[in-house]
């Protein structure tokens, strides 16, 4: 891998990761761009304890362009975009319209290829293995920055999910707090750590999904199933077999193996509703460690956090998505209308052949 910084006219960085050495890129953004003002701030709500971003600037940001407005395709003659460069392999850079900026974080696009009409999941094994690559190293280089405790590399897939822009893209969003959800994971965590006098949770759970009916596909180092108290209608969450705490922590043998298994889960996804159905909804969510400290989760260090990515669609049905509406919205209580053990056989029925 191969990677080099610069800056877009208005003082973002960009950083394009190459699979080859000898790529060049020095091609410079001529949009006449001002500098980007952002309103972002963080509140937070004093009843439920967790925090709120709130930007305002963000209600003018590039909603459903042509396809040949993308901003995320290279730039090509006179019509500019994002990406200075005529081409590209995957390509990370400041988004424009951030929900998190300066002391409240830092939000970044990741371009997973140029190829404005493909998927993650027509990408090759080489292309996601640099997405990989690329996710590692924004975790690596985003930790460093004094705001930041958490960092999360997700996808959003579908116009159903919220998506605006159709070229195939993800986010990383680097927040100054531990996120609510993390936060749970850890008070359970450190409750089941004290009330088994030191079993691991992540550990205790990966080990009776393996030996369970909700497994989806299995290889050496990576494991995935559908979790026994599933919130949406098909979910699959991936572990690698050995608990690190980040994507930092991968060894060579689970970043290898890694394209082959997360691509297959993808492409499975987008036959679990057959082959006349649009492509999947789905949100891909990474689950790291906080890098701040954890001394509010009584005992449990971040070693005690086991990385895993969560796969879930909101389409429940052919033709009928899963809304959120009073029992989700109003008391974070889920009802799932596909049972677990149900999703997970489907999941191994549409393996490829």
């Amino acid at each position: 891998m191969k990677k080099t910084s610069t800056r877009l006219a208005d003082g973002r960085e960009l950083i394009y990761y190459d699979l080859r050495d000898d790529s060049v890129r020095d091609a410079t953004d001529r949009r006449p761009l001002d500098r980007t003002v952002t309103t972002s701030e963080i509140r937070r709500d004093p009843l439920l304890g967790d925090s709120v971003a709130i930007a305002s600037h963000r209600q003018g940001r590039t909603y459903h362009p042509p396809a040949d407005e993308c901003p995320l395709c290279p730039s090509e003659g006179d019509r500019l975009s994002e990406i200075p460069d005529s081409s590209y392999d995957v390509v990370v850079f400041e988004n424009r319209f951030p929900s998190l900026a300066g002391d409240a974080g830092r939000c970044e696009v990741v371009c997973f290829t140029s190829d404005h009409n493909a998927s993650f999941a027509d990408l090759t094994e080489e292309q996601a293995g640099l997405v990989l690559e690329a996710w590692t190293d924004r975790t690596s280089e985003l930790s460093h920055l004094p705001a930041v405790e958490q960092v999360f590399c997700f996808e959003n897939r579908g116009a159903e999910i919220g998506v605006t822009l159709g070229h195939p893209h993800g986010q990383i969003y680097a927040y100054p707090f531990t996120t609510p959800r993390t936060a749970l994971m850890l008070r359970s965590a450190a409750t089941h750590k004290e009330m088994t006098g030191g079993e691991n949770l992540f550990d205790a759970v990966l080990e009776r999904e393996l030996a369970g009916e909700r497994l989806v596909l299995e290889g050496e180092h990576w494991v995935a199933f559908v979790p026994y108290a599933a919130h949406w209608p098909y979910e699959v969450h991936l572990y690698p077999k050995r608990r690190v705490p980040d994507l930092l922590g991968l060894d060579e043998g689970a970043r290898t193996e890694f394209p082959k298994v997360y691509l297959e889960l993808l492409r499975r996804f987008d036959r679990i509703f057959g082959e006349s159905e649009p492509p999947t909804p789905y949100i891909a969510a990474w689950h790291q460690a906080p890098f701040g400290a954890l001394e509010e989760f009584d005992g449990v260090v971040r070693e005690d956090f086991a990385l895993h990515l969560e796969l879930f669609t909101i389409r429940r049905t052919s033709g009928k998505l899963k809304f959120l509406a009073g029992s989700e919205s109003g008391m974070n209580v889920f009802i799932n209308d596909v049972p677990p053990e149900r999703a997970a056989e489907r999941l191994r029925e549409v393996a490829s052949s």
